[in-house]
């Protein structure tokens, strides 16, 4: 079975949906196709769910019209029957009637989650209803009956794959089905979600799930890229990947994929494909258990990194001074990105200023601590790069007149980082795409 997920503006337009269909027809595999919300909506979501919190119904009102008004135009463009589009019509006016009765609910998180499902809700009823138009034979499938999160807000996969098999045997003759991504259920049964591109994460859940032949992230772009194609001109696709390269790529800012999609598909081996919906016969990229080559594949910049650097004559050979320092990170759930150390001091890079002010309290006893936020990590990743000939020197040179205040190697045979000031982000990708790729 082949999972395929088709991302915001995959699906953000009615011609779009249209392609889309296409695209699911096109063989005779069994699918498990997964929808994002229509792109704009999750945006649009967010902002009703921030005016209701802040107590701002007229304007939660006015945002939720609006939005109405677009979905309204959507559907007279998507469907032409009269039969179906009144069925389209009749489901916009299903879910609004929800986020207008809010308008005079106590607002809280559990009602803010039941908001931001509207939009993939939505979206996948109005594709079934377009499927239906055309004759062509499916299942909806509701994420929230089998996709689900514990206390720690992780997925369980062998629950989920216990729902979902039961799911598919209980409708055998179907060999199409349509679900959300992004949504699921936590453990006190509530809607919840996967957090922003959460849908990447459902594919590759269902893909591990149902043991498929591969798992498809549609987007607007032909796979991903040697390097971030907003910021510099010239970039190239790369046609294969390992699941160790991509993820450090996810997790270093390439943000054609969310850093916790690999995973999962990792687990059971399922090869994932990015490809472009606007372009489907481009190759895309191939992300397997093998690299396909050595040496330099692409590079990333991660955005919102903060520096502390915790500097003490007294932890010279001091030991179980690190643990102590790590307990502090630990303490107040905050990952570390990086580190540096040296006799007398220690680096480290975190993505979150949520405890910052804690963190920061609790780590003056051992020393001096300095911050430094608005910094970017640039990573440099590829397959055995530390083995690549002169991969230093080229890397040094390109930067020379860049600014490098960290350097993290040898953690990984896949990744060396370097920590530069967010203000030289751009200059640094510009010319590691130059000095490293020639481009």
């Amino acid at each position: 079975m082949k999972v395929m997920k088709f991302g915001g503006t995959s699906v953000g337009k009615p011609e779009r949906m249209h392609q889309v269909s296409q695209l699911i027809t096109k063989d005779a595999e069994p699918k498990i196709v997964v929808l994002s919300a229509l792109s704009g909506t999750t945006n649009a979501l967010v902002e009703i769910s921030a005016s209701l919190s802040h107590g701002d119904r007229t304007l939660a009102k006015q945002q939720i019209d609006t939005l109405e008004a677009h979905y309204r135009s959507f559907v007279l463009d998507l469907l032409k029957k009269e039969e179906t589009r009144t069925k389209g019509n009749a489901l916009v006016t299903e879910h609004f009637e929800f986020l207008n009765i809010i308008l005079r609910i106590s607002f809280s998180e559990a009602l803010n989650k039941d908001i931001l499902a509207q939009g993939e809700l939505m979206s996948t009823k109005l594709f079934s209803a377009y499927l239906e138009e055309q004759g062509i034979d499916h299942l909806l499938l509701p994420a929230l009956e089998f996709m689900s999160i514990d206390a720690n807000e992780e997925p369980q996969l062998p629950a989920i794959r216990a729902k979902l098999t039961h799911l598919l045997q209980e409708h055998k003759d179907k060999k199409l089905f349509i679900t959300q991504g992004y949504i699921c259920r936590n453990a006190k049964g509530e809607v919840d979600n996967l957090k922003r591109g959460g849908s990447d994460y459902t594919a590759s859940l269902v893909a591990a799930a149902v043991h498929g032949t591969v798992c498809e992230i549609w987007t607007d772009i032909d796979g991903m890229h040697n390097n971030d194609p907003r910021i510099v001109e010239k970039t190239i696709a790369i046609k294969q990947l390992s699941f160790d390269e991509a993820a450090e790529l996810a997790y270093f800012g390439a943000k054609i994929l969310h850093p916790t999609c690999i995973w999962p598909a990792q687990q059971e081996n399922v090869p994932v494909k990015l490809l472009n919906t606007m372009e489907p016969d481009a190759p895309g990229t191939v992300i397997t258990k093998e690299a396909g080559s050595v040496g330099i594949k692409a590079v990333a910049a991660k955005d919102g990194i903060i520096a502390i650097k915790i500097k003490s004559s007294r932890m010279l050979l001091a030991y179980g001074f690190l643990r102590k320092v790590f307990e502090v990170f630990e303490k107040y759930h905050t990952s570390i990105d990086m580190i540096t150390t040296s006799e007398v001091a220690v680096s480290v890079t975190i993505d979150s200023d949520m405890y910052l002010l804690q963190i920061v309290r609790e780590l003056e006893p051992f020393g001096t601590v300095e911050v430094e936020d608005q910094q970017s990590i640039v990573s440099i990743v590829g397959n055995e790069i530390a083995k690549t000939e002169d991969v230093l020197h080229k890397l040094f040179s390109a930067v020379s007149e860049i600014p490098v205040t960290m350097v993290s190697y040898g953690g990984s045979p896949h990744n060396i980082s370097l920590l530069v000031p967010s203000t030289n982000k751009t200059k640094t990708l510009q010319l590691l795409n130059k000095g490293l790729f020639g481009l």
